[in-house]
């Protein structure tokens, strides 16, 4: 049996292009969704009408309140956006959001649907175990997507379409802009819209949120108590036109200069109509599922479709099913991207049984570096739980920057594609260990996995091919980037000198093994990699990891010197931040001495130990890596560290303590 719709459908325009309905209340038992023009409240209400009426017709009694309460008890809310059906659920009854979900896909697609409310955790861990993170609905994540949300959030409930409609808790909004507007309505209509916010005003819906609100006033100066306690529609014009004169001098002055007109170019007005809209209690998916990610990656997060779990089988979700059908729709072979099926695998062979796994793709690079031309960096996380795991694991992938595509995008063909990138990705592996063996301190639990792919780049001889691909798999590292620390850090003076010490002892190591780009040289260190580790008990900087060591040892041949405005950076760009900029330089870099000298007194006392590690792999002074491993170890041996430290300290550029930047 079809669906029945009561109502106009949840995208359907009037002639002006504007929604007829923004909201709908579904009731699965029954296959009915009511879109009638109201609140969520006479939906409901309008629904048992329609089945005493159907009762009526049979010879049947009518509901008993009792069994009213039930109908109203297995419906679901949803909210309509434009192109998108929000569910919003009742985190005690999960079961019936998803009956509603599996409704729902019947009158348009799975894709189009999404859920609210996860900021609760029975809402987020059901969707979680069913991995469909990416069925929650995202927040706006640049200035134009907050504007657009705003835009898009005017609502009417039956007469105009005043509100601003918070879709979590189910408020309108009335800005003191769109009261004072009223002004221009005739009498009747006047009337009735005065009418129905006051009524509004003084409900409360089922989540126990008033149903109107009036933005950002003094509650103590305006709100539903200030409004008069007659019919509107009763009153002459006159007496009618002075209220309403009355009401919009009173709301005027309950709010401030910045909120008596409605601009979402304004940054102030703006953040507050969103902070309305959006409320705590409903954040990112990237923000609450993964809760300890780092701050630069809320809101960068996208989720993708995977699969689910069901009796320990692994089902892929049926939206990759209709990815097929629609090969040309760009935007549903974005969402359905064809790598996580490789992921899942291999994370299904690793860790055996799961309950779950959600994979999301980091929508955009978080360093201040530019991709090479012709690289492919691309970053996924994957969240995922065992049956036997006391919590989720989360796993960061990283894709090898050049693999078997980038060199047929060159011109190659398979054969030298393949060798060549299995030739970097010994080099990989190799520059990860000689970096360790150099002191640096790198994730634990890396993995090199493999994966496939169709080939669809330049080489037109292997288009349509499948071809490997080459990633490496780690624990995420649950800290903070160091160019990315919030300013407050900083104002902590014991903060401060931890991070100094941590930061110098890992530059030295990075000057060592000669962290660049190539091409041009240019020296890669406190710029996104180097990830701050805080002790939870006193939140000061307890170590130093670096996330990546990409880039190491192609600096190989410059003298260290060469590099020394480079690694005064990143005392320079901290001279503003810190309390004391001289005392903050110079633990820097009596912390980077210490550290270089550690290390260069470990060479030349296990000498053979670093000289022989990497004496069996090719070695060619075109820039083996046996050859490269060399050279920085004989420019570890030769360096005066007290002319290098000197010669940083000259590019310093901070002034005395007490001296105001």
């Amino acid at each position: 049996m079809a669906i029945e719709v009561i109502g106009p459908n949840p995208f359907e325009r009037d002639a002006t292009g504007r929604q007829r309905t923004r909201i709908g209340t579904v009731f699965p038992f029954w296959r009915t969704l009511v879109t009638l023009p109201g609140v969520h409240a006479t939906q409901r209400l309008a629904f048992v009408d329609r089945l005493n009426e159907s009762h009526r017709a049979a010879g049947q009694p009518p509901l008993t309140p009792a069994e009213e309460e039930a109908v109203y008890a297995r419906s679901v809310e949803l909210v309509f956006e434009t192109d998108h059906i929000l569910i919003r659920p009742d985190p005690e009854h999960m079961e019936l959001a998803f009956e509603a979900d599996e409704l729902l896909a019947e009158l348009v697609s799975k894709r189009d649907i999404r859920f609210l409310f996860v900021m609760n955790s029975k809402v987020r861990d059901a969707i979680k175990a069913r991995g469909e993170c990416w069925r929650i609905s995202p927040l706006p994540q640049s200035p134009e997507d907050m504007q657009r949300l705003i835009e898009n959030s005017k609502v009417a409930i039956k007469e105009q379409p005043i509100y601003f409609y918070n879709r979590f808790t189910g408020s309108r909004y009335v800005t003191c802009a769109e009261f004072a507007r009223l002004e221009n309505l005739d009498a009747g209509s006047l009337a009735r819209q005065l009418q129905e916010i006051a009524v509004h005003c003084a409900r409360r819906n089922r989540e126990g949120s008033p149903e109107v609100e009036f933005f950002a006033v003094d509650p103590q100066r305006f709100g539903a108590k200030n409004l008069p306690r007659v019919d509107f529609t009763s009153l002459a014009e006159a007496d009618l036109r002075r209220c309403f004169q009355e009401l919009r001098a009173r709301f005027c002055d309950a709010v401030g200069p910045d909120f008596r007109q409605d601009d979402s170019r304004v940054e102030v007005w703006r953040n507050r109509m969103l902070s309305a809209l959006i409320s705590q209690r409903d954040r990112s998916i990237t923000e609450d599922v993964l809760r300890d990610l780092s701050p630069e990656f809320f809101m960068q997060v996208e989720w993708l479709p995977g699969g689910r779990f069901e009796e320990g089988e692994f089902v892929f979700d049926p939206v990759f099913d209709e990815a097929d059908d629609h090969p040309r729709d760009e935007k549903l072979q974005r969402l359905c991207d064809p790598l996580v099926e490789g992921f899942i695998f291999n994370l299904i062979r690793e860790y055996g049984e799961l309950e779950y796994v959600n994979i999301g793709r980091v929508s955009q690079s978080l360093s201040r570096r530019q991709l090479l031309p012709g690289t492919r960096r691309s970053v996924y996380l994957a969240e995922l739980k065992g049956r036997v795991m006391p919590a989720p694991v989360v796993r960061f992938i990283r894709f090898q920057k050049w693999g078997v595509r980038e060199r047929l995008d060159e011109g190659k063909d398979l054969l030298q594609a393949i060798l060549g990138s299995e030739e970097y990705t010994d080099y990989v592996l190799d520059r990860r260990l000689g970096v360790q063996q150099l002191g640096m301190r790198l994730p634990q639990g890396i993995s090199l996995r493999r994966t496939r792919e169709v080939y669809t780049g330049k080489n037109q001889a292997i288009v349509g091919q499948i071809i490997p691909v080459v990633y490496f798999e780690r624990d995420y590292l649950r800290g903070q980037a160091t160019d990315k620390l919030p300013l407050s850090r900083y104002h902590n003076g014991d903060y401060a000198r931890r991070l100094a010490q941590l930061l110098g002892r890992a530059a030295a190591v990075n000057i060592i093994c000669g962290r660049a780009t190539e091409h041009p040289m240019q020296v890669m260190f406190d710029d996104g990699d180097e990830v701050i580790m805080e002790d939870p008990a006193t939140g000061l900087p307890a170590g130093l990891i670096v996330s990546d060591p990409t880039g190491a040892f192609s600096d190989y041949q410059r003298g260290l010197l060469d590099a020394a405005a480079e690694y005064a950076r990143p005392v320079n760009v901290r001279a503003g931040k810190v309390p004391k900029p001289r005392e903050f330089a110079d633990t820097y870099l009596q912390a980077f001495r210490e550290e270089f000298l550690r290390i260069q007194g470990d060479y030349r006392k296990r000498r053979r130990a670093f000289d022989t590690l990497f004496k069996h792999g090719n070695y060619d002074t075109g820039g083996s890596f046996a050859y490269r491993w060399e050279c920085v170890l004989r420019r570890l041996d030769q360096t005066d560290i007290d002319a290098l430290v000197e010669g940083i300290r000259r590019q310093v550029k901070v002034p005395p303590d007490g001296v105001a930047v």
